[in-house]
């Protein structure tokens, strides 16, 4: 697995609001959404493309455009959401699936009650959105749901990582085909006892849309 932090100025900025438990739910939407676009660059770095004919106002020229199969981008529901505009609007001819997932806040394990995804995923790039990696076991799922699809070519986004979490995901996937590509705004320090991420940003979904 490869990770990426992304090192920026702008990016720990709009972190460092989205960490302030004063910042609201609109505002949190905003931040979010801005601070995946970010990320997006560089996942997005090996997109696939190819040639593509034009004619500018001057003359005949050949650019590029993204190549087919189309890309596909997989928001875990429900906190994912709140990224998946950021990635839309660097990728507006990309498709869009779906993953429920819960995690029991006792025992931290993960279930899965949704999803909306291709059959078959041969030959997708595809782009999981998460808010935060925590234990691990929810990105753990949806990437061995993708490879059971099909994928070859998975990167996951997250705004925040934690040590155990990369360190879960790691081991798992060393026997897992293909590579995974992992993109993070920042590594925190640790997890606590409940399995939040310190000293993170709180409940993504709740700090989203609300306690539900």
């Amino acid at each position: 697995m490869r990770v990426h932090v992304v090192d920026h100025p702008l990016i720990a900025h709009k972190l460092t609001y989205l960490r302030d438990k004063r910042t609201d739910s609109p505002t949190f939407r905003r931040l979010a959404e801005e601070l995946v676009t970010l990320l997006a660059y560089e996942a997005t770095r090996e997109v696939r493309v190819e040639p593509f004919d034009i004619e500018t106002p001057v003359a005949p020229t050949c650019g590029i455009k993204l190549a087919t199969p189309k890309p596909l981008i997989v928001p875990i529901l429900r906190a994912g959401l709140g990224m998946l505009e950021g990635m839309v609007r660097l990728l507006p001819t990309a498709e869009v699936g779906f993953l429920g997932m819960v995690r029991d806040e006792e025992t931290l394990e993960v279930s899965a009650y949704a999803n909306r995804l291709p059959d078959d995923l041969s030959g997708r790039q595809c782009f999981i959105v998460d808010p935060m990696l925590a234990t691990g076991h929810t990105l753990v799922m949806a990437i061995d749901y993708l490879v059971g699809l099909g994928a070859r070519d998975i990167t996951a986004v997250c705004l925040l990582g934690a040590p155990e979490g990369i360190d879960h995901l790691q081991a798992h996937l060393a026997d897992v085909e293909p590579p995974v590509t992992l993109v993070l705004g920042a590594i925190d320090e640790k997890l606590n006892d409940q399995g939040y991420i310190v000293p993170g940003l709180g409940d993504a979904g709740d700090r989203l849309y609300g306690v539900v």
